[in-house]
């Protein structure tokens, strides 16, 4: 369910994100079930001093039995339902722009998922490494300009960083996966 031909573009990091992160949980969580949930800033932005996509990236993650309930709420509070887009225990949502929220993806993932341990993993890796930080921002930025109106081709270009980055915390066969999904 991509484009081909979404603009890339990678900004320098902004300090606003992370505030921008806040106004959003803030939204999703004036339904009280969603107060509950564990509601993470993930991707890019969420890493200080990280060049990223202008998008934030948040998780929802919920136990196997919420995951319906949440589904169904989220859908209520004016967000389109994507389906999982080829990632096994991940549910992606849009909500079309509005005025008073940055533009973000949101995923609502099972407790314990790979998508959960591929996006902690690799934003606590990335907060916790200078020099991993620096190489994956030069590497984003000289692919955003390659490939400046293929999403599909930037992010199947970055896969191979990543995977080498999360072999210190994920089984092979994990790691065979999260290729899999993104190399398409």
């Amino acid at each position: 369910m991509t484009n081909n031909n979404i603009l890339v573009v990678v900004e320098d990091y902004n300090t606003g994100w992370g505030e921008e992160f806040e106004k959003i949980k803030r939204f999703l969580q004036t339904n009280n079930v969603l107060k509950r949930q564990q509601i993470e800033h993930v991707g890019s932005t969420s890493v200080v001093g990280l060049a990223a996509k202008p998008i934030i990236d948040i998780d929802i993650i919920v136990k196997l039995e919420e995951k319906r309930r949440v589904l169904e709420i989220l859908c209520a509070m004016g967000y389109t339902h994507l389906g999982d887009l080829g990632i096994t225990g991940r549910e992606a949502f849009r909500l079309e722009l509005r005025s008073d929220l940055m533009k973000h993806n949101l995923y609502l993932c099972e407790e314990g998922s790979l998508a959960v341990k591929n996006h902690l993993n690799w934003r606590n890796y990335l907060r916790s490494s200078e020099k991993v930080r620096a190489e994956y921002a030069e590497l984003k930025k000289a692919l955003a300009k390659r490939y400046y109106n293929d999403i599909e081709a930037y992010c199947s270009a970055k896969t191979e960083f990543i995977t080498q980055g999360l072999a210190k915390f994920l089984p092979d066969s994990d790691l065979a996966d999260i290729r899999k999904q993104n190399m398409k």
